[in-house]
């Protein structure tokens, strides 16, 4: 299948025509995110926290301290609901009502399951380091047996999925266009600055290279 079903639980009903299922997409989303937000119940209170995570395949990897609130709860197999969002540009419009932003935002539905093998916990860690810099898990020392039980890594499968997207211009009721104010948009992009290295670095450490933070480099979406 190239899309997601929409079920009752991830099918966008407010403005439905945003709603995005197919699965290039959302892939596309969930690879250039790095931060997700991480929303379930914990003794009757909601709570929603920020995390890494990676796409693999069809399913994504959360992770941190095996001591951790969050990871100690979701072990449990209780419902989660992990949402991704890019901001591309501020939406201004003639009228102060028809302001918006220029987004493409993932939601997940599902439960997580904890990551016991420990091939597949190396391998999630693997993808988590070469996730923020391609091929940095080979250049760094990889964890050993204790941090590796210090941490604990679960996995969410992609199978109630869906993606929102807002692109273009401002839409105005038909009169404002009439008003000499300006509307258009301005695109936002995340760049990745000059690298500031660290003062203990050794004099045979090899200077790192931005340029393979290929994601940062891209060029501004073009608005039709």
């Amino acid at each position: 299948m190239d899309s997601y079903p929409a079920t009752d639980r991830t099918q966008v009903k407010r403005l439905p025509k945003r709603g995005v299922y197919d699965k290039a997409q959302v892939h596309a989303i969930l690879d250039e995110g790095f931060l997700c937000h991480v929303g379930f119940m914990v003794d009757r209170q909601p709570c929603v926290i920020p995390t890494g995570y990676v796409r693999a395949g069809e399913k994504i990897y959360i992770h941190g301290s095996a001591a951790s609130r969050m990871l100690r709860t979701l072990d449990r197999g209780v419902n989660v609901c992990v949402t991704v969002t890019l901001v591309d540009g501020l939406v201004l419009a003639r009228a102060v009502f028809h302001h918006s932003m220029n987004y493409r935002s993932v939601v997940i539905m599902g439960t997580a399951r904890l990551v016991a093998d420990r091939d597949e916990k190396i391998d999630a860690l693997r993808c988590f380091t070469n996730h923020i810099v391609p091929g940095r898990w080979d250049e760094a020392r990889q964890p050993n047996d204790q941090e590796l039980k210090a941490t604990t890594v679960l996995v969410v499968p992609l199978n109630e999925v869906s993606a929102k997207v807002r692109a273009g211009p401002p839409i105005d009721e038909e009169e404002d266009y009439a008003l000499p104010i300006w509307a258009g948009v301005v695109p936002l992009r995340t760049r990745a600055g000059e690298p500031l290295p660290d003062p203990r670095n050794l004099p045979a450490a090899p200077a790192f290279d931005a340029t393979r933070l290929t994601r940062f480099s891209k060029p501004f979406a073009k608005i039709d």
